[in-house]
């Protein structure tokens, strides 16, 4: 069965590091079977994971939309599963899918009725789903994707990172969609914060080497596996889902 790990925050928290340290720790317990998907509209999960996105599906989306209305209905379905599956960027041990920009002004409902259909279908083929969102989560408010096990709120220890958990919380718990869990993982943190009915699930310490490999245009993969932030994931990862590891 698939578990779909989510996690959001305002921009600038670390949220694309750590969603690519978590396919990374994924990795390292021997699973090989991982979707990445980047659902962020700045999309910088390829890169810290050095994998190039090829297609969006807001691409595909839009180039749907614009079809005739002779079109047949069936040719467009099947028009738009061929193109997500040619959006999927393949790396060593997981899969790349990169959402792109959020919608425009104009009805995309019939398009997002078959992007959920497809990309529904595409989870399930996964072990895991990654999925790094921007703070508003618009694919999940559009219901782009309908379950979360686990939806991982990264914030900073301060009280503008303390509200943005409140608020990120807030909005999910209006959205139509299921999940299961949620909690915060306070990043370039010792000691954390608590946010009144909110799980705590870790704090990340700062970490020069996380630091000096974004400056430098390297990938999570260029970092030590025993470097402070990737440790302190996989102790935060194993508690929360409690991975097997596969020989």
């Amino acid at each position: 069965m698939t578990k779909t790990i989510a996690i959001s925050g305002k921009g600038g928290s670390g949220k694309t590091t750590i969603s690519a340290m978590i396919v990374k720790y994924l990795l390292s317990c021997g699973h090989k079977n991982i979707l990445a998907v980047d659902a962020d509209p700045n999309a910088c999960l390829g890169i810290t994971l050095g994998v190039e996105h090829v297609n969006t599906i807001a691409d595909i989306r839009d180039t749907s939309r614009k079809q005739k209305a002779t079109t047949d209905g069936m040719d467009r379905t099947r028009s738009f599963e061929y193109g997500i599956q040619q959006a999927v960027s393949e790396a060593k041990g997981f899969d790349l899918l990169t959402m792109g920009r959020p919608e425009g002004p104009d009805c995309y409902c019939a398009a997002n009725n078959i992007l959920r259909k497809f990309l529904s279908k595409l989870s399930s083929a996964y072990e895991y789903v990654v999925m790094d969102n921007e703070a508003g989560m618009e694919h999940l408010s559009r219901r782009t994707t309908d379950n979360v096990d686990l939806l991982c709120i990264v914030a900073d220890p301060n009280p503008v990172g303390m509200l943005t958990v409140r608020r990120i919380a807030e909005l999910t718990r209006s959205l139509p969609i299921t999940v299961k869990e949620m909690g915060v993982i306070w990043n370039r943190s010792d000691n954390g914060a608590e946010v009144e009915g909110i799980r705590n699930l870790g704090s990340i310490p700062y970490d020069k080497a996380i630091f000096d490999a974004s400056m430098q245009g390297g990938t999570v993969f260029d970092v030590a596996p025993d470097c402070p932030a990737f440790l302190t994931i996989k102790k935060i990862f194993a508690d929360t889902l409690n991975v097997n590891t596969v020989k």
